[in-house]
């Protein structure tokens, strides 16, 4: 799968920003939703998920590896039969600390999640520490990190793909050693796609499920439906609008 990030300015003129391989190395892989995020820490480099990280810097104008290829690379699963657009063993999600520059989560849809606290030099995988708590292969649908403590993230796992619609919904207080299921409530049918934290109240969380939004005003303890106008749709993101506090969904 290839992708295409591209950057505009107020003139109209374009720039394609794609990472490409050199002559004679495997194609990079990307998702059909390829991750990507402007650093919080600074507004000239932007992070981009394929089967590696890529950095990209001074605005996109040059990029660099910052991963070795973070996927199990089956070749079961790479196999899709169908358009170049259909790739796996891809990173699906990405996520770097409000609070710690350099602290990056990544997670792909074959089950893996690494992090990194040092912009890429080093990785850790941090996928044996969801043993017990999902099942292996999955796709990491969602990382979110704290925006309250640097060592806390949130995971969301979707297994519909094969036929598993449970809601998977974990936290780590300790940079991913320990993982603790949030689902609580949640219905049992509704695979989980994304989950938010609250900018300024870390108690508030928001889930986006196959059957509709979600919020808790406990951490996760407790879940509800934030009133009846939203229809039954599946809710694929959330964002908070960091100056107004608004509820994009």
């Amino acid at each position: 799968g290839t992708v295409a990030v591209r950057r505009i300015d107020l003139s109209g003129r374009e720039r394609n920003l794609r990472p490409s391989n050199r002559e004679g190395e495997p194609s990079f892989r990307f998702n059909w939703n390829a991750p990507f995020l402007i650093s919080p820490h600074d507004s000239s480099v932007i992070w981009l998920g394929g089967n590696h990280v890529f950095r990209l810097y001074e605005r996109g104008e040059k990029w660099e590896l910052a991963s070795p290829d973070l996927t199990t690379r089956d070749p079961a699963k790479m196999a899709t039969g169908g358009s170049a657009a259909e790739a796996h063993c891809t990173i699906t999600t990405l996520a770097e600390s409000p609070l710690a520059k350099g602290l990056l989560w990544a997670g792909t849809d074959d089950g893996r999640l690494w992090i990194t606290r040092d912009a890429g030099a080093n990785w850790t995988d941090l996928t044996g520490s969801l043993r017990g708590r999902v099942p292996p292969g999955l796709c990491v649908s969602r990382v979110e990190a704290s925006h309250h403590d640097a060592s806390t993230a949130y995971l969301a796992i979707d297994g519909h793909r094969t036929d598993d619609v449970r809601p998977y919904l974990l936290r780590t207080t300790d940079h991913g050693r320990t993982w603790n299921s949030i689902v609580a409530n949640l219905p049992p049918d509704g695979p989980v796609k994304v989950v938010r934290e609250d900018p300024v109240n870390r108690d508030l969380l928001w889930a986006g499920t196959e059957f509709g939004l979600w919020m808790s005003l406990d951490g996760g303890r407790h879940w509800l439906k934030p009133g009846t106008s939203l229809p039954t749709v599946p809710v694929d993101d959330v964002h908070v609008h960091p100056r107004d506090g608004d509820l994009v969904v």
